[in-house]
């Protein structure tokens, strides 16, 4: 059987890894709803029946035998005459496991195909669990279409796209796992453009939509032509199930009609993407809500704004917390910052327990200068009540630490650290401010906060400051945010030599010491909580440096 039209639908859904039964019930409604639209195929995403990416628990015996369950579960209800599907799965075969792409039509596996290039790079480390598939994949029928079948890093390098066209695929289909980064919706459309410039052939790009952990998959599935434009996106940060249309025009197939949404960039991206990551991780991890210590500072209000974005305002908990060293404006600026966001707040002070904690530590402090060692009493003391109030409560602990703070150094364990995620970690201070005045002056479909301006002004103009002792700022031991930044951006992003950095107008002391801090600091990185990955290196699964380590620039 032949047709020269086929309607192909794109369903950009949030899987669960581990959650192979919800993920199952998740794929028959997006069939359902392509149904509904008279869809003749329905594509999901990359691994969608475990949830990507599964990590070490793919390789469990018995997590590998669900998965084939499912697929075959849902092979057999492909026979009652609905749309066909495309999903993906772990596989094992004759031994070994593989990161696999299935066609499911008429009641059956119509056909499977193996991811062949398996990344081992920044977040991925695929090649430690998965087997690659064979180097010159084969088309799968369908209904007279010779379907291209790929899987996310196979379209990133020639190969098996060129090998797909050799064999006479018409239309390239690649499932994708492709994580969110400030830069990513540029790349993949440049790595899509150039398959389909290399095959001349069409390209439909399905990728995940899920907080999971450190990593975000926002969506933005799209089509592009055979000539490298795209044609049609699918939305960032929402699901729902696409429709395409697709003609047969002198031999070629074309892409006639589809979903067509903007996409966000700059500010709005990036705060978007860390609303949709806590969100995932409160939900999927089944907290009642969340607790912030509310300082007044502009960390802390843009934590809770965003908190508020993801959760609503009656699922985030607020906690003013001030000692001798709280100014009256910070006290004024956090109580407005809450009244603003709607959230509850409460005010606990510290005092009785600085107080306590100088008479307990007298006798060993005798006649010793008051430094750091009672500064970071005062965090500890704030992240012991967080943590009180957790466990009476139930709600999890968001922490505020920025990326420019948690590279140097400049942030408390057992104190601010403390908490179970970090909605910041991969945020550089200046971008703080920037995400801060977006949201003021904006807001989206998928943010649950209050429209206008939540974040009161004089946070945002204000000197930064931790308030641990008289007068303090943060520029008394660090360079201004912006030199700072950049700086840190060098060294970590771009993995620069001190001597390349100073070249670009910065003090070479300064930059030498903030090599130091960011060396000495990876200890406490270690012990941090979680938070999502934004920029192109995060703290966590992009960079991976020894604690022990005595290189430093010479």
């Amino acid at each position: 059987m032949t047709t020269n039209h086929l309607s192909i639908a794109i369903a950009q859904i949030a899987p669960i890894v581990g959650d192979i039964e919800g993920n199952i019930e998740r794929i028959r409604q997006g069939r359902a709803a392509a149904a509904v639209g008279g869809a003749d195929l329905v594509v999901f995403c990359e691994l969608v029946v475990s949830g990507y990416p599964p990590e070490d628990l793919v390789q469990k015996p018995g997590f590998q035998r669900a998965c084939r369950d499912a697929v075959e579960t849902l092979a057999a209800e492909t026979g009652d005459g609905g749309p066909a599907i495309i999903i993906g799965a772990p596989w094992v075969e004759e031994g070994s496991l593989y990161n696999g792409v299935f066609l499911l039509d008429a009641g059956k596996i119509a056909a499977v195909r193996y991811k062949v290039r398996l990344p081992n790079y920044g977040v991925f480390d695929e090649p430690r669990r998965f087997t690659p598939g064979p180097a010159f994949p084969e088309p799968t029928h369908f209904r007279g279409v010779k379907l291209g079948l790929m899987v996310c890093e196979d379209m990133w390098l020639p190969g098996a796209g060129e090998a797909l066209r050799d064999a006479g695929a018409e239309i390239l289909i690649v499932p994708h796992g492709s994580p969110f980064r400030e830069t990513a919706n540029a790349e993949r459309t440049d790595a899509a453009r150039e398959r389909s410039m290399a095959t001349g052939l069409p390209i439909i790009f399905v990728n995940q939509l899920a907080g999971q952990d450190e990593i975000l998959f926002e969506g933005a599935s799209f089509i592009m032509n055979s000539d490298g434009k795209v044609l049609y996106r699918a939305p960032q940060f929402l699901d729902g199930v696409f429709h395409t249309d697709w003609e047969k025009q002198n031999g070629h197939w074309v892409c006639m009609d589809g979903p067509s949404h903007d996409w966000a960039d700059g500010p709005e991206l990036t705060y978007r993407a860390v609303t949709m990551a806590v969100r995932d991780y409160v939900e999927k991890n089944r907290f009642k809500g969340v607790v912030i210590g509310l300082s007044g500072g502009v960390d802390s209000a843009l934590t809770a704004a965003i908190a508020v974005d993801a959760l609503g305002a009656d699922r985030v908990h607020c906690v003013m917390m001030p000692s001798r060293y709280t100014s009256e404006e910070s006290l004024a600026d956090a109580e407005a910052c809450a009244n603003s966001l709607g959230v509850s707040y409460r005010s606990i002070s510290i005092e009785p327990g600085v107080a306590a904690f100088d008479e307990m530590m007298a006798p060993a402090f005798h006649n010793l200068e008051s430094d750091t060692t009672e500064e970071n009493i005062q965090s500890r003391l704030r992240g012991v009540i967080l943590m009180a109030l957790s466990n009476k409560f139930g709600d999890m602990v968001l922490t505020t630490g920025n990326k420019s703070e948690m590279s140097v150094g400049y942030a408390t364990l057992y104190g601010d650290m403390n908490g179970g995620y970090n909605p910041l970690k991969d945020i550089y201070k200046t971008q703080v401010f920037s995400l801060c005045r977006w949201r003021n002056d904006h807001h989206a479909l998928d943010l649950k906060g209050p429209k206008g301006p939540v974040i009161p002004d004089r946070i945002i103009t204000k000197p930064p400051s931790a308030e641990l002792r008289e007068d303090q700022k943060d520029e008394d031991s660090l360079p201004p945010y912006e030199q700072l930044d950049e700086i840190l951006e060098c060294l970590v992003e771009r993995e620069m030599s001190v001597g390349e950095i100073a070249a670009r107008g910065f003090d070479e002391g300064v930059v030498r010491r903030m090599e130091h801090l960011l060396y000495v600091a990876e200890y406490k990185r270690r012990q941090a909580p979680p938070g999502p990955k934004v920029t192109a290196v995060n703290f966590g699964r992009d960079r991976r440096y020894p604690i022990t380590n005595g290189w430093r620039d010479r």
